[in-house]
Order: C-alpha cells, then structure tokens, then sequence
C-alpha cells in the first residue's frame, strides 16, 4: 500500500479514548523518532541524575537550541554535582550569562550545595524531596524523577500541556485549566518507561504538534486526538490574552578608563539579574529622567556624552528603554558615592567577553562603543 493510501485509510479510523493503546503507539513513535539530545542516554542505559537536573534547570524557558552549547559548557567546567557545588558563585554566574532569568543561576548553585551538603552527592529520589532542593518546582521534581529515576511522575511543561489540551479537547483557557490538563496527563502517565513517554510527549510536542499548523497527518495519536477530529487543535490551548507589558526607562553610564578598562557594577544578589554585572545605570522608572537630574547617578565625575539611540531590551514582565552616555576617565578616576564603589570594578575590554554580563548590558556595551 502506498503512502497516501496508508495516509487515508488512517484518517478513517475511528475515535478512541485516550489509554493504553495512545501510550504505546507513542513510545513506539518515540523509539523510532527520538530527538538526540546531549543529556538523553540511550535506551537500557541508566540517565546521570545530575545531567537530567541540569538541562532541566536550563531548559525552563528557553529553547532547546540556546541551550546546548551553555549545557556543554557547563559540564566541561563542572563534571559532578560535587564541582559544582564547590565553584564560586561568580564564576557560575559568568558562566550562565546570556541564558537569561538569572536567579536559575544562583539556584543551581545553591542546589547543588543543598544535594551535597544533605544528600552526600546523590539526588534524592523522590518528587517530595527533590521539590525541597533550591530551585526545584513540581515541574521538574516530576521531570528528574521520571526521567532519571522511573518513578511514574507526570511532568507537564508547555510542549506537554499543548498535546494534553488537544488529545482531550480541553477547551478551558489558561493559566486556569492547567490543574485539570495535569490531571488528564497522569491518567496517562505508565507506571514503566515513565520517563521515555515524557520525553516523547516534550519531542511530539515540539515536533509535530507545535502550535501553529500541527502535522496531524503524521502524528502517532491522530486516532486519539479529539481536538483533530473536531477540527480545533490549531485553536488549542485556549489562552487568555496578556496585557500589554509595561515601558520602564534609564540612562546607563558607560565610564571608559584611557587604558581600556569599562567600569562595571555588580548588583544586589536580590531581585532583578541578581549577582550579575551591570553598567550603572539611574534607576528604572516610569518615564525618562532630564539629564540633569540623572547625572545626579553618575558613578564616575566627567564629560558624558549621549550616545545617539536606545538600548531596548524585554523582560518577562516589562520592556525596558536604556540611554546610554559614555565618557573617557583617567585610570585613577575616582568613584562618587552613588556609583556604590564597593560594589564596582574595572574590567579590560578584552576579558568583558567573559563576564557575568546579562545580555542587556552587553546590548548597553556594544551600542556604546560601537562608533570607536
């Protein structure tokens, strides 16, 4: 039988319940499909609990394809949870930048002190006691303990919650039907190969039923999906529309020493990009400061020059516009008291590529010196 009569006679098939038999045609897809992941191990190997953790920590909220080289990287500077644990935090943080959402950073670390320091080096095992670890939510208790230890949790990210929402047609939107797409995924859930089925439900999720135009025609559960036989799965998940982010506003200050030093600024570990580098900036506010009045921040006494255009850069939460001004200082230049000096240091031009910079001061960075 050709492909397009094997292709028709799918279609054909009748609706069934979601059970068993969708478990299995999806392992046995995933058996043959499977993405080849850095942290995956192959089948009938036991996972490294410390890499499941660690690209699951990364994965939060970023694509698989920003992550592999930061994963890679990581491993190569700290091979066991143990190196981890005894590496300085700024070093860690370096490391991190430009991964973004940088209190996962500073929780890994203190993770993997915790698992240390409590658990002698080995991740426990349990959902209860790993969701007791810094930085470690239902989510990816669920996702280590399955994955890395069989255990039939039910771990529910986006990927997973779009396949959930489509092969029982929920049609409630989020946030608030997310309690019941977990529950429909633990029916699911088997108590073998726990771990196999949630990674190819994150593989079909972010393969063939991806948001837009899902490939129904090809997916393995076709015969299950619901929302495919209504003809709405491009429609789900429902979801609520979010408000538009607000603007906050700043004028960054990029002091360049004449031996080629930038001054930079660490910042409170608390908060926004909390232990990361920073150039000084006025505070982030509602509406753009008159130059006099920013100058009041100013961290070094000097003639600052505007840089022509803003530095935009979003968060999760908000848009941020950045001026910036930038000026050349004597080596020995002295800082104001509203630089925080005890929080500041010179750093060459030639070692900024190593710095735990987040990826909106290195925008801060470039635009300043671009016309040099």
């Amino acid at each position: 039988m050709g492909d397009t009569a094997k292709t028709v006679a799918r279609r054909q098939l009748p609706l069934r319940p979601a059970g068993p038999d969708t478990v299995a045609a999806l392992l046995d897809w995933y058996d043959r499909e499977r993405r080849d992941l850095p942290w995956r191990t192959r089948r009938g190997r036991r996972p490294d609990p410390y890499k499941v953790w660690l690209s699951e920590i990364m994965l939060q909220q970023t694509t698989v394809k920003a992550v592999i080289p930061f994963y890679e990287r990581f491993l190569r500077l700290w091979p066991t949870v143990a190196a981890l644990a005894a590496a300085d935090l700024d070093d860690v943080l370096a490391a991190w930048a430009g991964l973004g959402y940088y209190s996962r950073a500073r929780n890994l670390h203190k993770c993997a002190v915790a698992v240390v320091a409590g658990h002698g080096g080995q991740f426990p095992r349990t959902e209860k006691e790993l969701s007791a670890l810094p930085g470690i939510g239902p989510y990816t208790a669920a996702a280590i303990a399955a994955i890395a230890f069989g255990a039939p949790a039910t771990p529910v990210d986006g990927n997973i919650e779009r396949v959930v929402s489509r092969l029982f047609a929920c049609r409630h939107p989020l946030p608030g039907a997310k309690r019941e797409i977990k529950r429909l995924a633990e029916t699911l859930t088997p108590q073998r190969r726990a771990g196999d089925f949630a990674q190819a439900m994150m593989d079909l999720g972010a393969s063939l039923c991806s948001p837009k135009s899902p490939s129904c025609l090809m997916c393995p559960l076709q015969q299950d999906c619901h929302a495919h036989a209504l003809g709405i799965a491009e429609q789900l998940p429902v979801k609520l529309a979010k408000p538009d982010r607000p603007v906050r506003y700043g004028i960054a200050f990029l002091a360049l020493s004449e031996d080629g030093r930038v001054l930079l600024r660490k910042r409170p570990q608390a908060g926004l990009l909390g232990g990361m580098l920073e150039v000084p900036s006025t505070e982030w506010g509602d509406d753009w400061l008159p130059v006099d009045q920013a100058l009041i921040a100013q961290p070094v006494r000097a003639d600052w020059w505007s840089v022509p255009g803003v530095v935009n850069h979003t968060f999760t939460h908000f848009r941020l516009e950045l001026m910036v001004m930038r000026a050349i200082v004597a080596p020995d230049a002295s800082l104001t008291f509203w630089a925080a000096p005890e929080r500041c240091r010179w750093v060459a031009r030639r070692d900024l590529g190593s710095a735990a910079l987040p990826s909106v001061m290195r925008k801060v960075i470039a635009h300043a010196l671009k016309e040099q």
